[in-house]
């Protein structure tokens, strides 16, 4: 172990006098050769990357300092474990609900069609907690950004791929709604949890 410090010391100080005699040895320069070095790997290829990561851990603690929570998760405690084949994900939270809506209302619409989407009645209160958020559950609600409808698409003429009347029909917009969720989030409860953290799903 003795010899191995010793090797290493050794190699050091040598390492460090002759990027000291390679910089000071230069013409024209100066009198800060730690300085001149440092300033000779910061425009190089490394430097650049160095500095790159630098700003990433700047931004991300900014950041991390300007984050604040605006809200309380929902816990729920289930009354009962799902049964297998209802469609609901493992380590999904549940959220428990009322009574299922009217339906012949778009609430009621919404909740029929979960099955077809592979999701269980579990996710209900996940979904109307999201498009209550939302919409209102309006099926003609826009706001300024231009999304539109019960799952407010961005543009609302996305919903076309589900059926031409798309502007006027919460069935037409909830099967557009219930199939973006579950391609892009996996259930509505994830959704839910994208929109509560982030503002937008």
């Amino acid at each position: 172990m003795g010899v191995f410090m010793v090797t290493a010391a050794a190699a050091t100080v040598t390492v460090t006098a002759i990027a000291l005699i390679v910089v000071a040895g230069r013409p024209g320069s100066v009198s800060d050769p730690l300085g001149a070095a440092v300033a000779q790997i910061s425009a190089g290829k490394s430097g650049l990357v160095l500095e790159a990561e630098r700003q990433h851990v700047i931004l991300q603690n900014a950041a991390t300092d300007a984050f604040t929570v605006t809200s309380t998760p929902k816990v729920s405690s289930p009354t009962a474990a799902s049964p297998a084949g209802t469609g609901a994900s493992s380590g999904a939270p549940l959220v428990q609900s009322g009574p299922p809506p009217n339906p012949s209302s778009a609430k009621g619409i919404a909740y029929g069609l979960l099955s077809s989407y592979g999701f269980s009645t579990s996710q209900w209160g996940c979904l109307d907690d999201l498009w209550q958020a939302e919409s209102g559950w309006v099926y003609n609600a826009e706001n300024a950004s231009g999304a539109y409808g019960i799952p407010q698409a961005l543009p609302g003429s996305k919903m076309a791929s589900a059926g031409p009347n798309w502007q006027t029909d919460p069935t037409t917009q909830i099967k557009w709604g219930l199939g973006y969720i579950q391609s892009t989030y996996g259930t509505p409860c994830n959704a839910w949890s994208h929109e509560e953290y982030y503002g937008w799903y």
